[in-house]
């Protein structure tokens, strides 16, 4: 009988998203160096600062999974050996690799290192599973691809040692696993190698060869274009499912998304994985949150067969704005925050934090960092201070009704 457990694993891009996550209640974190990983674009973590970012997990017996599932060339070879003998003297709990010869070299450099196998190597079936378990890897990320019956099918007929992961929530490539080749044709970045431009994502239009400069729109339903629209991943309604399936791990995607994104969608997340754990429903207000983030229409991916394709609109929703961050406060709510857009006495705000479900309230009265009163904060980074109408953990966030969509 398998013990009845699930990791919630949540994205680090830079320090503020790291700290996000560890306060908003992941299990793990992934992240990346400099190099190796497949999101460039990131803030990453130099040597120096992933070696502190190890210690301050494990000061929170939160696991570090570091991201090599690049598809290393020649020339990047030869650095290897090095990084990961770096990432054995951290003690990180695992890298994440889709390379076979990555993993060859990570058993000679880091052998105390557990080894999972990345979404990007396609893992679609229990053989394959089988077969990375038999060279070396302690866990396989599962391909987005998969049905809910064939990840039943794989967990019955893998190693029961092979640790089984999955992503619950985030964007879906339009691409198989996420092998494609449009962004390196386009722009010259490599998707593969850790540069996509995501020209899935643009808005395009059609120019006739004579007529350079001179755009005709591609319309196709309700004057909309629908070319590459794929939707977001959602699952927080169905965490029970992915449990009962076998996965020991959940996995938000986001580690290029903001802080904002990583601290609504790993609480929210963590409050789903812990009523599942419990065999209870979750609360409605916090399946509400990751309504409160931007996102395009969400679907649960594969996981109940195909997700279709959206056909209303090609928009991202974007309706809330984060306006500030508590960095202290009292038990009489009295905090300290930073500033990220501005607002003034009077507006309606809402407070959200680590296990503080959302609130609104009225701004009353703002002081500056002299404790001279304010009518409105508006310069980026400020320090300022307010009365909250709760007593509230450092990084719990005041946002704020705004449409932002494009």
């Amino acid at each position: 009988m398998r013990e009845k457990k699930l990791e919630l694993l949540a994205p680090a891009g830079d320090w503020e998203r790291l700290e996000m996550a560890l306060a908003y209640g992941a299990d793990a974190v992934y992240l990346a160096g400099t190099m190796f990983g497949m999101r460039s674009f990131a803030g990453n973590f130099t040597p120096e600062q992933l070696k502190a970012a190890v210690q301050l997990c494990h000061s929170r017996e939160v696991r570090v999974h570091v991201t090599c599932n690049t598809m290393p060339r020649n020339s990047e070879v030869d650095r290897l050996p090095e990084w990961l003998a770096y990432l054995e003297e951290l003690g990180v709990d695992a890298i994440i690799l889709a390379d076979v010869g990555t993993l060859s070299l990570a058993r000679r450099h880091a052998p105390h290192v557990q080894c999972h196998i990345s979404t990007q190597a396609s893992v679609v079936n229990y053989q394959s599973a089988r077969a990375w378990h038999e060279l070396g890897a302690s866990r396989v990320i599962l391909a987005r691809e998969l049905s809910l019956d064939e990840i039943r099918e794989i967990r019955a007929k893998a190693p029961k040692e092979l640790e089984l992961e999955a992503f619950a929530h985030g964007a879906m490539c339009v691409s198989y696993s996420g092998r494609c080749l449009l962004s390196n044709y386009m722009t010259g970045r490599d998707s593969n190698r850790g540069a996509c431009a995501q020209p899935c994502r643009y808005r395009y239009a059609l120019m006739e060869e004579k007529r350079p400069g001179e755009y005709f729109p591609v319309y196709e339903e309700n004057g909309e274009s629908y070319i590459m629209n794929s939707r977001d991943m959602c699952m927080i309604d169905h965490v029970p499912q992915l449990l009962e399936a076998g996965l020991d791990s959940i996995k938000l995607e986001g580690r290029a998304k903001s802080a904002y994104y990583t601290a609504i969608v790993t609480g929210a997340y963590r409050h789903a994985v812990d009523a599942a754990l419990r065999g209870e429903p979750l609360d409605a207000i916090w399946r509400d949150e990751v309504e409160h983030i931007s996102h395009r229409h969400y679907s649960t991916g594969f996981y109940f067969g195909q997700p279709g394709q959206y056909t209303q609109s090609a928009r991202y929703i974007r309706e809330w704005q984060i306006v500030a961050k508590v960095l202290s406060c009292d038990g009489q709510g009295n905090a300290l925050l930073t500033l990220n857009n501005k607002f003034a006495l009077g507006d309606v705000l809402e407070l959200i934090g680590p296990d503080v479900p959302p609130q609104s309230f009225s701004v009353g009265q703002l002081w500056d960092e002299d404790g001279t009163p304010l009518t409105e904060v508006r310069k980026p980074q400020m320090k300022f201070s307010m009365h909250l109408p709760c007593p509230v953990p450092p990084l719990s966030l005041l946002r704020r009704q705004a449409d932002l969509s494009p």
